[in-house]
């Protein structure tokens, strides 16, 4: 169970993050938010899913199996942006209330195999100060804080203009191995080419329609997924 305390620049001057394995980043598909689409689609295809609550969810594409990361390679990330939610390390937020809803405090998991005494990059400098780490995981904690509220207005609008669509993921290793992903959703390409100049502006007056187009361009990068997959497994065959 994780150990969290709220983090404390004198109690825990001598805590390190080592670089190692961790279960959250061995994940297949990872939450992301709209300030993150430009550079996501880029590298990654970005897909909706629906929680629990029927609420729609963006998320990053990282694998074909459960608990797979193919942009891992050890504990090095192969690509040259990282979903906001795995750059956090073993830190979090903790959301109050009221004025403390706009000022969320960050917390460390002192269970997290990760926090050392010994090894890896200090949190915080000599002087008390935070440390690289902890400024660039504090960034990414805050793009997520802000883009959930972002993500609420998106797809309310999205679902207005009626641009979200179900897609289908289907990937060929060529080998007669076939991936289905199921239960996805993304921009429908037709509707959005048939919105009228009232609603593109809309749109675009959100700071949604560039979201929106990069979701769709974002599809392509399904084609680097299979790519990675087919090294993955021919290595695996190599080695046996």
């Amino acid at each position: 169970m994780a150990r969290c305390v709220e983090l404390d620049n004198v109690e825990h001057a001598h805590l390190r993050v080592a670089a190692r394995p961790a279960k959250d980043l061995l994940v297949n598909q990872a939450l992301v938010v709209p300030s993150e689409f430009e550079q996501l689609q880029r590298e990654f295809p970005i897909l909706f899913r629906k929680d629990t609550d029927g609420e729609y969810r963006s998320v990053a594409l990282l694998g074909l199996d459960r608990g797979e990361n193919l942009f891992l390679s050890g504990h090095d990330w192969i690509t040259h942006y990282v979903p906001a939610t795995l750059r956090r390390g073993p830190l979090f937020l903790t959301v109050g209330d009221g004025d403390e809803a706009q000022n969320p405090g960050i917390v460390i998991d002192l269970d997290d195999p990760r926090v050392t005494e010994s090894e890896g990059e200090p949190l915080f400098l000599s002087h008390g100060g935070a440390g690289p780490f902890l400024q660039q995981a504090a960034q990414a904690l805050r793009t997520v804080h802000e883009g959930l509220d972002s993500s609420r207005r998106m797809f309310a609008l999205f679902v207005e203009l009626d641009l979200i669509a179900p897609v289908e993921i289907d990937a060929d290793l060529g080998d007669g191995t076939r991936y289905r992903i199921p239960a996805v959703f993304t921009v429908s390409g037709e509707r959005l080419s048939e919105l009228d100049g009232a609603a593109l502006e809309r749109l675009n007056r959100a700071g949604f329609l560039a979201a929106a187009i990069h979701v769709r361009s974002s599809l392509a990068n399904v084609n680097r997924l299979i790519d990675l997959k087919t090294r993955k497994l021919a290595g695996e065959s190599g080695n046996g």
